[in-house]
Formats: C-alpha cells, structure tokens, sequence
C-alpha cells in the first residue's frame, strides 16, 4: 500500500464516524477517500501529517502553535522540549490563553534529568496554569486543541527525543467537531489533576 494511502486511510478511520454522524459526503485525497467535516467558517475540516525524524512533525506541531489566536490547551506525557516551551510561552505574551496537564510520573518522578521540572517551572512562572496529574497508571496524551477548532495529535510526545524516534502528527485544521471532544476531554482531566507548584 502507498504511504500517501496509507495517511489517507488513517485520516479517514479518524473522521469518518463523525463525519457519517454529520452527514457529509466523501472527497477524494491521493487514492483513497476521506470524509469532510463542516468547519468553523464555511471551509472544510483540512487535515495535515507529519513525521520524525523527516522534521515535518515537529514543524507541524510548532506551526500549530504558532497559529493560536485565542486559546492552547495542551495534554502531554512528555515533556521537556525547550522548543515548545519557548513557543508556549510566546503565545501567552500576544494575548493567547495557554493551560497544560502533563503525567506527573514522567515528568517529576521518573525524570531523572530534571528536565521535565524545568519545563514546568518555565511554564509556571510565566504565568501559564499547568497542572500535573497522577490518578491514571500513565497520563499517555499527546494533544494540543487550540482555538477551539485546530486540534494537534499523534504519538509525537513533546520532548527532543521525539524528534529522533519515529513518530506521526496528525493536525486538523479548521474542524471544530473534532476539537470539541478533545476539549471536553482535557477539561475531565484538568479538574483530576493537581497544581504545579514551581521550585525555582
């Protein structure tokens, strides 16, 4: 099977129950069909994908990032990559409300290298809510829903070792009905996790 179908073919598993509920018709993306979405303003929900260690994931998920208008609310088991930190961090200061929930364990109890605290007490004095959660085995999340309507995912984790491994991000772009599930999901787990508290 083609690479190029077998993106669309993950597409189409990811929106296709949705986009039945919604009652779309297909569109055709390289050789297999994919099902749109109605987006926020009149367009179509548009998918984007990326990969590590091509570098394209990690564009993806700065250029997500970077797009934020109103809000960021990112969910991550790791987390330790100075590159979204920093990108974080920029959005706050142009006026983009920003949260994040990371695995406590990954982060602070199993982070040998203290990079994950790090990243944390970046976050937290720059003003930005972040809470750590631990009533779950592992908090393996890897989103960003970001105005509402953009939502990030895949298996790249937020960290420089992402970058290394093999990984895939997928972004829809302009897909509220897809963004919507994800915030009602973080909001369920922000509520279950616990403040951090910054140590510098």
């Amino acid at each position: 099977m083609k690479p190029k179908l077998l993106s669309a073919c993950a597409v189409l598993a990811l929106l296709s129950p949705i986009a039945a509920q919604a009652g779309q018709l297909g569109e055709w993306i390289g050789d297999a069909p994919v099902n749109t979405l109605p987006a926020a303003s009149g367009g179509t929900c548009h998918p984007e994908a990326g990969f590590s260690p091509e570098g394209s994931a990690a564009r993806l998920v700065d250029r997500a990032i970077d797009r934020a208008q109103h809000s960021i609310r990112l969910a991550a088991y790791s987390f330790t990559s100075t590159d979204v930190v920093r990108r974080l961090i920029e959005a706050k200061r142009r006026g983009v409300d920003v949260a994040v929930i990371v695995d406590e364990k990954n982060n602070l109890v199993e982070d040998r290298s203290g990079r994950g605290r790090a990243a944390l007490n970046l976050l937290v004095n720059a003003g930005i809510p972040t809470r750590t959660i631990s009533v779950f085995a592992r908090f393996h999340e890897k989103f960003v829903a970001i105005d509402g309507k953009d939502l990030e995912t895949g298996s790249f984790n937020y960290s420089a070792a992402a970058t290394r491994n093999s990984e895939n991000v997928l972004v829809l772009w302009n897909c509220p009905l897809m963004a919507k599930p994800y915030l009602d999901h973080w909001q369920s787990r922000w509520t279950q996790a616990v403040d951090f508290r910054t140590t510098d």
